[in-house]
């Protein structure tokens, strides 16, 4: 009889019951907080980086204009309405000579090469053909999209 109620109770044993997967969907409520952080932070990007490009709209313009330059005199004068764009008048109107291009160099990714500095002061009352402006060009354009603004001095460059 041992031998029947061995036999009898393996016939009552089951396969071990193993659940269900847990589901991806829907995602625990700590997922959809990070969603919405990230959500916030694309926008708060989006916008900043929209904002950072309509600003720089005059960058492109000026850009633009850099490559239909045909002498210094007309690059020159761009590189000033350039400056004005974001510094006051009275600050850059008074600039001539030596002191326009230590502003410029102040302000700006690098320093004027001998040849540049020759080309904004002395070059702008002579005319130069299209092809020498090469290096006032290069450097031009290196400015116009790397200059750093002027330090505000509370007064707005629009009103003055």
């Amino acid at each position: 009889m041992p031998e029947q109620d061995a036999a009898a109770s393996l016939d009552r044993l089951h396969d071990i019951v193993i659940p269900d997967p847990v589901p991806w969907w829907p995602p625990a409520p700590g997922w959809y907080g990070l969603a919405a952080l990230v959500l916030v932070l694309g926008i708060v990007l989006a916008f900043r980086g929209w904002r950072r490009w309509k600003a720089n709209a005059y960058r492109r313009q000026a850009l633009g204009e850099l490559e239909r330059a045909e002498d210094s005199a007309t690059i020159a004068a761009l590189l000033r309405r350039v400056a004005l764009n974001e510094t006051s008048r009275g600050e850059i109107a008074t600039l001539s000579g030596d002191a326009w291009l230590q502003w410029l160099a102040e302000h700006g990714p690098t320093r004027p090469t001998a040849t540049v500095r020759e080309q904004l002061t002395a070059g702008i009352y002579r005319q130069t053909p299209a092809s020498d402006l090469t290096a006032l060009r290069t450097w031009a354009a290196s400015w116009i999209r790397f200059h750093r603004p002027a330090r505000s001095t509370g007064e707005n460059p629009t009103t003055a």
